[in-house]
């Protein structure tokens, strides 16, 4: 089974930052924010399921490679 979510950043003030994430860039209605201190995410919904899972692991991941947060991206498997 094939699984795709897609984030854009839609803020950032240093201590936090806020993502749009969906399976379809087209319609990305959910929110997560991540705490850049300690590298953690939390669904604005309160909804732990897959598609907040591999927003928030894709977007560290990406953290990791760049050092800094992703404006946008997307992660498929």
């Amino acid at each position: 089974m094939a699984s795709l979510v897609c984030f854009k950043k839609e803020s950032e003030d240093g201590v936090v930052v806020r993502y749009a994430f969906g399976e379809d860039p087209a319609t990305m209605t959910r929110l997560l924010t991540m705490n850049t201190y300690t590298r953690t995410a939390q669904p604005d919904d309160g909804e732990l399921d897959h598609t907040f899972l591999k927003a928030s692991r894709k977007i560290n991941a990406v953290y990791d490679e760049r050092a800094q947060w992703p404006e946008r991206g997307m992660s498929a498997s």
